[in-house]
């Protein structure tokens, strides 16, 4: 979990919803490593079925635990990867130019580094594909509740429904329409930071508001991070810089 607890085991019954507040399930169990370490997280979803997400999919909000889209984790480590290793070959056709190391090796290791980002760049574009898919599945669902509302009212004028019947099912219909706009809106501006990425566009940060607290990285992770990527003061800026607006 993003946030961990020193006591996991007190969530369990915890019920599980996703970032838009659609209720998901509940907490299980957990898959301990000997460590003690978190690994994964049992759901059991409202029909029923059990099933096992990874650890890192699930961050604490105050009393609520909400799990994360994968897509959004993916996203997030596509935007961090490729600049990354765009900077590291930066880095080395800088330090070859100083005569640090032969040519020889300066051309190994530059193939590697474009091997490395042709292949981020493919997973970017599937990810994409991917996206696309899942935005298409919002526009149809939204376009159905359009459908409910409007049969709703038809109903109601008529006379087959009652006031406290229509309140309910305008309730119900508002608040799904309301959760289906917002993961429309937050797959939109993923869509547009992996547009960017796969047309060599890097953004320099990741919209807080987009990707926010999706995959907290551990110290030792951040460490390791800052050990293999040259200093910024040493290094040229990503290419292009893109301001992304993102919705609310």
């Amino acid at each position: 979990m993003s946030k961990p607890s020193p006591k996991p085991f007190l969530f369990i019954g915890k019920s599980v919803r996703d970032e838009y507040g659609r209720h998901v399930g509940r907490i299980a169990s957990f898959m301990v490593k000997p460590n003690g370490q978190i690994e994964g997280v049992f759901v059991q979803h409202g029909d029923g079925e059990f099933l096992r997400y990874p650890s890192d999919q699930f961050k604490i909000d105050g009393e609520s635990i909400v799990v994360v889209p994968p897509i959004k984790l993916r996203v997030k480590a596509l935007c961090n990867e490729i600049p990354l290793i765009w900077r590291k070959d930066q880095a080395l056709t800088a330090l070859s130019k100083k005569k640090k190391f032969p040519s020889d090796l300066f051309e190994i290791l530059h193939k590697n580094f474009e091997g490395a980002l042709d292949q981020l760049k493919k997973d970017a574009q599937a990810t994409l594909d991917t996206v696309d898919k899942q935005i298409a599945k919002c526009e149809r669902q939204i376009k159905d509740l359009h459908a409910a509302l409007i049969n709703l009212e038809i109903e109601r004028e008529i006379g087959r429904i009652d006031d406290k019947a229509y309140q309910t099912a305008m309730g119900i219909i508002q608040q799904g329409l309301k959760q289906a706009n917002e993961e429309k809106s937050d797959l939109e501006a993923l869509r547009t930071n992996l547009s960017n990425l796969i047309l060599g566009e890097t953004p320099k940060e990741i919209s807080e508001e987009t990707l926010e607290e999706t995959s907290e990285e551990t110290p030792e992770t951040t460490a390791q991070e800052e050990e293999e990527a040259p200093p910024d003061s040493q290094l040229p800026e990503p290419p292009v810089v893109v301001d992304v607006k993102q919705s609310s």
